[in-house]
C-alpha cells in the first residue's frame, strides 16, 4: 500500500493502515526528510513501526495493470527555496519509475480556487468569509464550511 504526502496526515494515515494489518506502507514525498512538513517524532514513530518512506519522489500518474494499482514516479532533486520555506523539488530526467500496489491513499495538502465568477467575499487570500453562526456566504443560499472557512487545520480541529 502507499501514501503519497510528508505531513501528519499521510503519518497518521500510513501507520493505521499498518495497525490495521497491512503487511508494507511506503509513502511517496517529493523533497526531504529536512522538508516533510509532519513532525519529527512522528515520522521517527512511523520508521520505528515500520513504515517505509521514498524520498525525493513524486507521483506521475497511476493506472490499474492485472488487479493492482502501478504507480508511476520520478526522482526528484531539490531547488531553491519556494514560497513554503523549503527546497522545491524539480524532476530529474529520465529517472521514472513504476510501483505495483494494491491501494493508494492520497494525503497532500491543497489550496482551494475558488472562481471569480462566484463573486463571493474573500478572506485571507483564498479562505471565504462567512457568517459564523449560519455559514452563509455574500451570496444569498449560498453557504461554506471546512478548510475553505477556516484555512488548513489538523483533524482535531475539524472534529471539534
Amino acid at each position: 500500500m502507499a501514501v503519497i504526502g510528508g505531513g501528519n496526515a499521510a503519518i497518521d494515515a500510513s501507520r493505521t493502515v499498518l495497525r490495521l494489518g497491512a503487511k508494507e506502507v511506503t509513502i511517496i514525498y517529493r523533497r526531504s526528510r529536512n522538508e516533510m512538513p509532519a513532525l519529527s517524532e512522528e515520522i521517527d514513530a512511523a520508521l520505528y513501526e515500520g513504515v517505509n518512506i521514498q524520498f525525493l519522489t513524486a507521483p506521475v500518474n497511476i493506472t490499474k495493470n492485472r488487479g493492482q494499482l502501478e504507480l508511476e514516479c520520478i526522482r526528484m532533486k531539490l531547488g531553491e527555496v519556494d514560497d513554503s520555506g523549503r527546497k522545491h523539488p524539480e524532476p530529474i530526467q529520465g529517472s521514472e519509475f513504476t510501483m505495483d500496489f494494491n491501494m493508494v491513499i492520497v494525503a497532500i495538502g491543497e489550496t482551494p480556487e475558488i472562481p471569480k465568477q462566484f463573486d463571493l467575499r474573500q478572506i485571507g487570500g483564498n479562505r471565504i468569509q462567512v457568517d459564523p453562526d449560519t455559514l452563509a456566504t455574500s451570496k444569498e443560499g449560498v453557504f461554506a464550511g471546512g478548510d475553505v472557512v477556516s484555512g488548513s487545520a489538523s483533524i482535531i480541529d475539524a472534529i471539534a
